[in-house]
């Protein structure tokens, strides 16, 4: 069994985040390529952005602090403290309205096994 304290990480990675020229910073902390199942704490300072991306399948945002915004298209999710937002199936980005970190949680398809039986 594994523990990991969010709060701590969430703490250290808005100070790298704060010192990085982008404005953010991010660790995973469970998973991976090899896992069905992936947990990322991404930090971003106020005003940083995630840029328009794909959506990675199935997935959420928790916030851990600050306040952030997830848009798509034309329609936009405001999240704070506590809150979880489900990202959508479509092309989408994420603001830092305060500094902020998220834990993003993953879920994708497996690969169905084509050993012979």
């Amino acid at each position: 069994m594994r523990k990991f304290s969010l709060d701590a990480l969430a703490r250290e990675l808005l100070r790298r985040a704060a010192d990085s020229p982008n404005g953010r910073a991010a660790e995973t902390v469970y998973g991976g390529h090899e896992h069905v199942l992936r947990q990322t704490v991404i930090a971003l300072t106020a005003g940083n952005r995630l840029a328009e991306h794909h959506s990675p399948g199935e997935a959420t945002l928790f916030v851990l602090r600050g306040r952030v915004r997830l848009g798509a298209g034309e329609v936009r999710w405001d999240g704070m403290h506590g809150d979880l937002l489900v990202i959508p199936p479509q092309r989408h980005t994420l603001d830092a309205l305060e500094d902020s970190a998220v834990v993003l949680t993953v879920g994708k398809p497996q690969r169905e096994s084509h050993a012979d039986e």
